[in-house]
């Protein structure tokens, strides 16, 4: 494959990004089609499996990240802690072998910490704040020890616009990691997870 595309990227990605989180299914899926021989997307429910993937697609100086959004607070049973701190000077250009650098795939950016920045391969991962509910989506925040339902339009379009933003921040391809859940955790059940990761297959995402 080609590498640089950066007009063809910035179009077609933002597009399939925009009908995913419109929930325009059949249009998502005609975008999908036309993106994916020239713009790697994968799905998987297996965290290990994503890391393994970027580090299949990455080459030379191209940097990879995981990035979340700031409200995915039960990821942290995957050792993701959005909360935990990170050093945009050394998770931007540390290297490989540093364990502070995005290229290590062990800390998250947040949408305020990759806000108009990009990597090459990113890891995306997927929380139950934005989750398929029905036939639409279903916002959350995570407060105390529950989660707990988003009422106000402008703290949900803000939810919405949060995942816009990790969602277009690979310039040459990335991977969607969606939780199995765990059905002894309560914060965590896998009926939080399954819609949104079967939208996702739905709209032809290749799984890994």
């Amino acid at each position: 494959m080609s590498r640089g595309y950066p007009f063809f990227r910035a179009e077609h990605v933002s597009a399939f990004v925009k009908t995913v989180l419109d929930g325009e299914r059949a249009l998502a899926r005609s975008v999908l089609a036309g993106l994916l021989g020239r713009y790697p997307i994968a799905l998987t429910r297996d965290l290990d499996a994503a890391r393994r993937w970027i580090k299949s697609h990455v080459r030379g100086s191209e940097r990879a990240g995981l990035v979340a959004t700031s409200g995915a607070m039960r990821l942290k049973p995957h050792a993701i802690d959005v909360r935990a701190p990170i050093n945009p000077v050394h998770w931007f250009l540390g290297d490989a072998d540093d364990i502070r650098s995005s290229n290590f795939l062990e800390d998250a950016a947040t949408e305020f910490q990759v806000q108009g920045l990009e990597v090459d391969w990113a890891c995306v991962n997927w929380d139950a704040d934005l989750r398929r509910s029905g036939t639409g989506w279903s916002h959350h925040m995570f407060a105390g020890a529950k989660w707990k339902n988003l009422r106000d339009e402008s703290r949900i379009r803000y939810l919405v616009n949060a995942y816009r933003v990790p969602l277009t921040r690979a310039r040459q391809g990335m991977v969607i990691f969606v939780p199995p859940g765990d059905a002894s955790d309560a914060t965590r059940l896998p009926a939080y997870y399954d819609p949104t990761y079967e939208y996702l297959c739905g709209l032809g995402v290749p799984v890994i």
